[in-house]
């Protein structure tokens, strides 16, 4: 997740903290991807393909400590270790995570160093078997790619694409497009270096320019770059409240986080963006942000329209939702922030329906508009539960008292015997 290129000529290149951050959710991110996905004691094999499009060199040192840190390619291989190792635990039939790698590299220095550190770690024997390591630009790979992901998992094409390019532009909304098209059960992590594109931006043609290679040239929506400047919260803002609807409906994935890795030393701010197909996948990215809430800021709102702000709006200031001055920052006070605005907001749907609505349905029409995960909407529900606005019933008529009963298939409905001093 570099604003810069590496180098490796000379072994392990320099990384910041805040690059850092990006393995670490992607550690966190695959070790609860894999627990998702095998909640079954009876399943004995899940078969995943994790792509690394822009792999570096396999290993860094620490700009500050010194310290050798791993890079992403082992990132994906420990954690798919670790899985395996613990989802094993008690199970009285074994279970395989059978999964493939390709770990693509367009940098000479970068590729050869990665085939070094992977092979003296322990990884020979699979280097041109389960590990595949390329030294090619991604976007010449990716066709290969596909067709190797359909032989292996010719259902779903089950696939995790980490694109953590350099910078902005070397990953176009077309090359996803076409990745999700090919590939149902693909998801995408892409990275976005938001400080190095906001600096280039102008008014000028170039940036027209630039935004037709990346694929999104209505981006800005009319505004000039110079009025989206204006306010250093403000371009941050609007960077994730617009340029992401362009990016991500034109990279055709149906559920998306939008958030950025924050950077605690200034600038060198940059975006990540989970995309897929599926609103639990959505959910499980979204878990991982609450959960690393010291990596993550978020400049929209809480609640269900997170970008919909216009003009003065009381549920987004400041002084009086509790919120920090620099944005929405995963923390208690977010979440009691986002548990407030949800109880005001998830009646009003609920009550303009005659029959409810399950809470898989819910979730799954209002995730993207939102920063908070399933726990948090069921947090909330339980609230307005306890506080006889509405009812949770499930598909047998059981009636949920609580937030950990509530399941996909329960209806939600108005209370049938409402307080007074409910909505």
């Amino acid at each position: 997740m570099a604003l810069k290129h590496y180098n490796w000529e000379d072994g392990p290149d320099a990384i910041q903290q805040h690059s850092i951050a990006k393995h670490r959710i992607l550690q966190s991110y695959l070790a609860a991807y894999f627990k998702t996905l095998v909640s079954s004691p009876n399943q004995d094999e899940l078969r995943l393909t994790i792509v690394d499009g822009f792999a570096g060199g396999g290993l860094y040192y620490h700009q500050d400590t010194k310290e050798l840190i791993k890079g992403s390619p082992f990132v994906c291989l420990n954690a798919t270790k670790e899985a395996e190792f613990l989802l094993n635990q008690g199970r009285r039939k074994p279970l395989k995570l059978d999964v493939s790698y390709f770990f693509i590299e367009a940098n000479r220095n970068a590729y050869l160093h990665l085939d070094k550190v992977l092979r003296q770690d322990g990884y020979a024997s699979q280097i041109g078997n389960t590990i595949q390591v390329r030294h090619a630009k991604f976007q010449n790979e990716v066709d290969n790619i596909i067709q190797s992901i359909k032989r292996k998992s010719p259902r779903n094409g089950r696939s995790i694409f980490v694109l953590d390019q350099y910078g902005y532009k070397e990953v176009p909304t077309g090359l996803i497009q076409k990745i999700f098209a090919n590939l149902p059960s693909a998801e995408v992590i892409l990275t976005f270096g938001v400080d190095s594109f906001v600096n280039f931006a102008s008014d000028k043609d170039l940036t027209n320019e630039l935004l037709d290679e990346i694929g999104i040239t209505d981006a800005w929506q009319g505004k000039s770059i110079e009025e989206i400047k204006s306010s250093e919260k403000e371009w941050r803002y609007f960077i994730q409240s617009a340029l992401y609807r362009s990016l991500v409906s034109r990279c055709g994935a149906e559920y998306y986080t939008p958030f950025f890795i924050r950077n605690n030393q200034g600038h060198g701010d940059y975006w990540l963006i989970h995309m897929s197909q599926h609103f639990r996948a959505r959910d499980v990215m979204t878990k991982v942000h609450w959960d690393n809430q010291n990596y993550f800021i978020h400049y929209g709102g809480a609640g269900l329209n997170m970008f919909q702000m216009v003009g003065y709006d009381p549920d987004h200031d400041a002084s009086l939702s509790g919120q920090s001055s620099l944005g929405f920052e995963f923390d208690d006070i977010a979440r009691k922030t986002s548990i407030a605005t949800l109880a005001a907001q998830i009646p009003r749907l609920i009550f303009s329906n005659n029959d409810g609505m399950s809470f898989g349905e819910l979730f799954a029409k209002t995730c993207n508009g939102s920063p908070a995960s399933a726990s948090i909407y069921q947090e909330t529900i339980h609230e307005l539960l306890t506080n006889k606005i509405l009812d949770v019933v499930g598909v047998n008529g059981e009636i949920r008292r609580s937030a950990i009963q509530i399941k996909n298939n329960d209806q939600i409905m108005p209370a049938a015997q409402r307080s007074l001093f409910g909505i």
